[in-house]
């Protein structure tokens, strides 16, 4: 016999199945795995959620830092947007605004599939996001800078994670590179590439626990390592690659066990933080 309260749930799961049954959960959202069973952290890591908290930073990053660079011959950019737009060059669509724009229609097209799929929307949750996102963002940066200071023997000073191309950004323009630098930096080394890694992983017969660990030490070491390279990346010393890998290694944790949107909104918040304390 089941009990009311038993009918009650199950009822419920019925009405919002979780989102880990949904086919594009299960192959681009390696959170979704997890099954969370409390409804802010199940739901706050859906992919519909993750886009909607990002959407405001998409937005802001891309009228500001055309705002920023109006009037310049040379525009200062973040090296993630720099490589996308490259890479976008290849197929004859050479501005991020059009990534922007395919970001948009794939949010979107995300957000109606899910929504058919019963994916509720609690509008609160959004405020909760962010202030998760903020309380990793300074507690993260905390913790790893006062790690790596104390190993290193130096002043625990947080480091910011992006690299600007195109000149000595002011303080204004930092704001705003460190809101594309949380979209733009995490789309490609958390969404695409630790979700390329763990998928890859999934092949073999292994743990997940052991997958999820595998996929967030490579690919910390990978966006760590990609700060020192090219024209525009930063002179290569071991405390600061150390201090990136951990912080990679931190934001690879947070997109694997909380989603896109949590990552995203860390890591703009966090170099945010960074830019404030170094005014």
């Amino acid at each position: 016999m089941i009990s009311k309260q038993e009918s009650i749930r199950n009822e419920s799961t019925a009405n919002h199945p979780h989102h880990s049954d949904m086919f594009i959960e299960r192959t681009f959202n390696p959170v979704s795995a997890l099954k969370y069973r409390n409804d802010y952290l199940r739901l706050s890591g859906a992919l519909t959620y993750s886009y909607i908290a990002v959407l405001p930073i998409i937005l802001l990053y891309e009228i500001g830092i055309r705002l920023v660079n109006s009037g310049s011959p040379y525009g200062i950019h973040i090296s993630a947007e720099i490589l996308i737009k490259r890479v976008l060059s290849l197929i004859g669509l050479g501005d991020t605004l059009w990534f922007a724009l395919l970001i948009l229609l794939l949010g979107a097209a995300i957000v109606f599939y899910e929504r058919r799929h019963n994916l509720e929307i609690r509008p609160r949750y959004f405020g909760f996001m962010a202030g998760e996102s903020a309380i990793y963002a300074v507690l993260l940066g905390s913790i790893v800078s006062m790690f790596v200071g104390t190993l290193f023997g130096m002043a625990s000073s947080p480091v910011a994670l992006q690299i600007p191309g195109g000149g000595e950004p002011s303080f204004m323009t930092q704001i705003v590179l460190s809101l594309g630098a949380g979209v733009y930096e995490e789309f490609i080394f958390r969404l695409v590439l630790v979700t390329a890694l763990y998928g890859l992983l999934s092949l073999f017969n292994m743990d997940l626990r052991l997958r999820y660990v595998i996929a967030a030490v490579i690919g910390a070491l990978i966006f760590s390592a990609v700060h020192y390279t090219g024209s525009l990346g930063d002179a290569l010393t071991l405390s600061s690659f150390t201090f990136r890998f951990l912080m990679g290694l931190a934001l690879n944790a947070l997109f694997l066990l909380r989603g896109f949107g949590i990552a995203a909104t860390t890591h703009a918040l966090y170099d945010i933080y960074v830019t404030i304390l170094q005014a």
